[in-house]
């Protein structure tokens, strides 16, 4: 690679990293430059560690670093060499030689049998014409197709089958060395989590394969906006994973000291108040009327009380399991925190929200199971939901009340109740409202949102990042 193309890969590279929500600033870039001078790019895993060094500034960011440094800086180009052993042909023979690899520990054959998968199964889209006579795939007229899919390759191959017999080999070759002492149940779980770990890094040798071989394909900065997961903390809550959801939940308890760290020193400096205009000049005459040292009126601001009302319909039920979850674990920044959910009607969950800090990922099934949340149906009635809630829940808005509505605003064609919802407003000191949906989406459809935006402000809370800045700049005062 010569250093113009160098220099235009690595501006590249940085640039994928700031779309993806990883702020590489002007020095790092310039360190990142130098780093990969001095190391150069024969070694690939040198040059990773050292630009990683350069740039990153928490773990957290590592996943998406990895994932867009394979898109720019791959192992190989095109078809990559075949495996030293004689080439499978069908899935299962590939099975076979990964259940070898696998058990012998040879990484590299690991993943050359992963590129060989991806080879034989994982293209799709135009015709394949001509070979080169390296396999099924490689060579056939691989510059007509339209991508490579992991998904289809993991399809064929079905590496999961291995599990079992996996974990006996291992079983069977810790025996050998280490005596019977390996039969106990402990140990047969050390051979289970190995069998699954092995699996898991064919994986993902042929998802980086296929990533690698249709960004060759589209264009890297395409594959990497798109194939690339996002940070934790920006996945859009409506269109989350269940692997995401499952990093998002352990992502709180780490989050929450932080909200409460930043919380507590806003609340004492408000401690101080303002200043006593007639203190601070009585206060002068001891300096010649220079009021030297003001005197500030001391403000004893109590803990607000909290009550969250949540959407628990649809996609919307994640965002706001999330929310319960952060809230629950801010409880001692305030006097009370009081939960209520609703689908069709509205019912409190406070106790759940509680027991669910043990068990969080059975939150949203536990609150479906035990609270009284519909009518009929699983479809979100705001109407409904508003009017229960003012109806049976008076006692929980006061004056020092502030008011979280979690929610995407979406009636379904019911009356949005906007009486309701101003009542709530009344009561309360504070009402926000949290909208998982991006605000262009606001009013379209079914959507109400833009009319409830007109009684209570509304944010715009579609992952981690921008939760957490609503929830740290309205809450307490």
């Amino acid at each position: 690679m010569t250093a113009r193309a160098a220099a235009d890969r690595l501006v590249e590279f940085v640039r994928s990293l700031r779309e993806h929500g990883i702020a590489v600033g002007t020095g790092e870039t310039v360190d990142a430059a130098a780093a990969a001078e001095l190391i150069g790019f024969d070694d690939r895993e040198q040059l990773r560690e050292a630009l990683a060094a350069s740039v990153l500034r928490g773990a957290a960011q590592r996943p998406v670093f990895d994932g867009v440094f394979d898109v720019y800086f791959p192992a190989a180009h095109g078809a990559t060499a075949g495996t030293d052993q004689q080439r499978p042909e069908t899935p299962r023979q590939l099975r076979d030689a990964l259940l070898d690899a696998l058990v012998s520990g040879d990484d590299a054959q690991v993943r050359a049998l992963a590129a060989a998968g991806v080879d034989m199964f994982g293209g799709y889209g135009a015709a394949r014409t001509g070979d080169s006579g390296s396999g099924a795939g490689s060579g056939t007229g691989s510059a007509q197709l339209s991508g490579w899919s992991a998904h289809q390759t993991l399809s064929e191959v079905r590496p999961q089958a291995l599990r079992a017999r996996l974990r006996e080999a291992i079983r069977a070759t810790r025996e050998q060395g280490d005596g019977a002492g390996f039969r106990d149940d402990a140990s047969a779980a050390l051979a289970e989590r190995e069998a699954e770990a092995g699996i898991a890094a064919f994986t993902d040798q042929v998802r980086n394969e296929a990533r690698r071989r249709t960004a060759e394909l589209r264009g890297r900065d395409r594959i990497a906006r798109h194939a690339v997961a996002p940070q934790t903390e920006l996945v859009t809550f409506t269109s989350a994973t269940a692997d995401q959801f499952a990093d998002l939940r352990r992502a709180v308890w780490p989050l929450s000291r932080k909200l409460a760290s930043r919380l507590a020193t806003r609340r004492r400096r408000a401690a101080r108040g303002q200043i006593d205009l007639r203190r601070t000049v009585r206060r002068s005459l001891a300096t010649g009327g220079v009021p030297m040292r003001p005197v500030m009126r001391k403000r004893r601001p109590g803990r607000p009380e909290l009550v969250l009302l949540c959407d628990m319909s649809g996609s919307v039920a994640g965002f706001a399991q999330f929310t319960l979850l952060l809230t629950q674990a801010l409880s001692d920044q305030f006097s009370k925190v009081r939960s209520f959910a609703f689908v069709g009607r509205t019912d409190e969950i406070t106790h759940l929200v509680r027991a669910g800090r043990d068990e969080p990922e059975n939150l949203a099934a536990r609150i479906h199971a035990e609270a009284d949340l519909t009518r009929m149906g699983m479809s979100s009635d705001y109407d409904g939901a508003l009017q229960t809630f003012v109806d049976g829940s008076s006692d929980a808005l006061g004056s020092r009340t502030s008011v979280l509505i979690l929610g995407d605003g979406r009636t379904n064609g019911a009356p949005p109740n906007l009486p309701a919802l101003r009542e709530i407003a009344d009561r309360a000191r504070h009402v926000y409202w949290l909208n998982p949906e991006g605000a262009g989406a606001w009013g379209s459809g079914d959507s109400e949102a833009h009319r409830y935006a007109r009684v209570v402000p509304m944010f715009e809370c579609r992952n981690v990042r921008q939760l957490t800045r609503v929830v740290g700049r309205l809450l307490p005062e």
